[in-house]
């Protein structure tokens, strides 16, 4: 089977030849460590890929962590990265106050400026099953305009130029999964960190009323276009793992040793497929590889019996042990019976 192949036969749960492979590398890899990075390629060969805008993408994307200091995003906002190699965080809001609210203009230029030929190009040419770059992030979209404080304090005041700055960013995402839909990719990507270690992050009532009906509508698109919807979400989202399949979401990227990982095969397993992952926030960076396969074991036990479902993804960040990102991939290899 081709990457695409297999990642297609796994999400429809028709059984693909092994479990398919997804490398995600924060910005310290690939910028400081490409020789391990290019030797653990070459051994286990991933069969998923984010689809290139240009020829320079990575390098784009990677030069706003390279080095310490401030920068703008496309939107206005001011972000600062404390340390090369790690993702900054955004320190002046553009939208720190109301007043500029009229003001704002969505970098459309973007998705209007984009190169859709290279990007069906690099489809047409790859065996590997590609998915779009982030089309939508509501939630986090907002967050960078308004600051975390602010938002939060809109969402439970209700505030109605809450609802104006929503209505821009959805406007935006729709035209940015609808020009993605238009192009060669087998998948949209969604994301929006929803959980904190312990729980979500807002009533799950309000989720549902407000941010629910948005992603079904993105769904909606997507699926109308015969692509596949994969969303990224970290944290606890137990809360909402169900709503999530419920309005559409084919694969679900989440933090699965932040949750009960036994119940939401319980609940879940066969019916969305479960695209990884490995706790990076203590197993990964202290574990040794001994500790790392059993994680992957437990996660196969649960939700892997051959006939699809899950895909091996693996987050390689900073002062991960390069012993401990094989040990995840050699262990999804390993024969296994439930």
């Amino acid at each position: 089977m081709t990457g695409r192949d297999r990642v297609k036969t796994c999400l429809t749960f028709s059984s693909p030849d092994r479990v398919p492979r997804d490398l995600w590398t924060l910005p310290y890899v690939t910028l400081f460590q490409k020789e391990e990075l290019s030797n653990l390629l070459e051994e286990y060969p991933m069969d998923i890929e984010f689809a290139s805008l240009n020829d320079s993408w990575r390098a784009e994307l990677d030069k706003y962590s390279a080095k310490v200091g401030y920068y703008k995003d496309d939107w206005g906002s001011m972000w600062y990265v404390a340390e090369p190699g790690v993702s900054g965080e955004v320190k002046k809001p553009v939208l720190d106050d109301w007043t500029s609210l009229n003001k704002l203009k969505p970098p459309l230029e973007l998705i209007r400026n984009r190169d859709w030929s290279y990007v069906n190009r690099y489809c047409e040419q790859s065996d590997k099953f590609i998915i779009s770059d982030n089309a939508a992030r509501p939630f986090e979209r907002m967050q960078f305009l308004r600051g975390t404080e602010n938002l939060f304090i809109d969402i439970a005041s209700a505030d109605k130029r809450f609802y104006k700055l929503l209505q821009i960013v959805h406007e935006y995402n729709l035209e940015d999964i609808e020009s993605w839909c238009k192009t060669n990719v087998d998948a949209v990507d969604l994301m929006d960190d929803w959980g904190s270690n312990r729980s979500l992050l807002i009533n799950p009532i309000i989720w549902r009323e407000i941010f629910k009906p948005i992603y079904k509508e993105y769904c909606d698109i997507i699926h109308s276009a015969g692509k596949f919807v994969f969303f990224h979400s970290d944290g606890n989202i137990e809360e909402i793992f169900g709503d999530l399949i419920e309005v559409g979401i084919d694969a679900i990227n989440s933090q699965l040793f932040t949750m009960d990982i036994e119940e939401l095969g319980k609940k879940y397993k066969g019916k969305i497929t479960f695209w990884g992952e490995i706790d990076r926030q203590y197993i990964l960076p202290f574990g040794t590889p001994e500790i790392v396969s059993e994680a992957v074991m437990r996660v196969r036990r649960v939700l892997d019996n051959g006939t699809g479902g899950v895909i091996a993804q693996c987050e390689w960040g900073k002062n991960n042990p390069i012993n401990n990102i094989k040990a995840v991939f050699r262990t999804w290899n390993e024969p296994f019976f439930q």
